[in-house]
């Protein structure tokens, strides 16, 4: 592993742990609220995303939302090899406890390349650089699902105010986002996007 990746996880992680959970909660709704605005959400028939847990900002409630205008709402689902299956989110308790104290959803699996079919995929990310590259938490999950996204589709990552940084170690299997959304900034087109 590159050391200069896993000090910056360690330096975004210890930042995220600092944060009040009523911090996060306000967080999570600017987010909801901003990435709902967003016309390719707004016209989106499918959207790829995920369940936040920890520390992360908080998903919970954008997922809700997008599922209950009637977007269909795909959730990764983690496999033994460390690639990403995909299922319909069907309601909050649709959800099992997965991986990595993840939680799931219990439907029907609909492959590794069901996020490609998707109009607009959500990811997490502990920091994302200008040019778009994304520093996750290293398994390479997300990078080889975001391999699988069409150059058109809307691919965007949910950060806190301080994780849109000048410049993130990258290495040549790590795939950008075009965009990230903030509490305080809402959405920000990054790299060539």
């Amino acid at each position: 592993m590159d050391p200069s990746k896993a000090d910056l996880r360690s330096r975004l992680v210890s930042a995220r742990s600092s944060l009040s959970d009523s911090q996060r909660e306000a967080a999570g709704r600017s987010l909801r609220d901003a990435v709902l605005s967003l016309p390719e959400v707004t016209t989106a028939g499918t959207v790829a995303a995920y369940y936040s847990v920890g520390t992360e900002p908080i998903s919970r409630g954008l997922v809700y939302a997008l599922w209950k205008r009637g977007t269909y709402v795909l959730l990764p689902v983690m496999r033994a090899d460390g690639d990403l299956d995909w299922a319909s989110y069907e309601g909050p308790s649709s959800l099992v406890d997965g991986r990595f104290g993840l939680l799931e959803p219990s439907e029907v699996l609909r492959g590794v390349d069901a996020v490609s079919r998707a109009d607009v995929v959500i990811v997490p990310a502990l920091g994302v650089s200008a040019s778009g590259a994304r520093l996750g938490r290293g398994r390479g999950s997300y990078d080889r699902a975001l391999s699988r996204v069409g150059g058109s589709i809307l691919t965007l990552a949910l950060l806190y105010d301080d994780e849109l940084l000048p410049s993130v170690p990258a290495e040549p299997h790590d795939v950008p986002v075009r965009a990230v959304a903030r509490p305080s900034f809402g959405v920000t087109r990054v790299g060539s996007a």
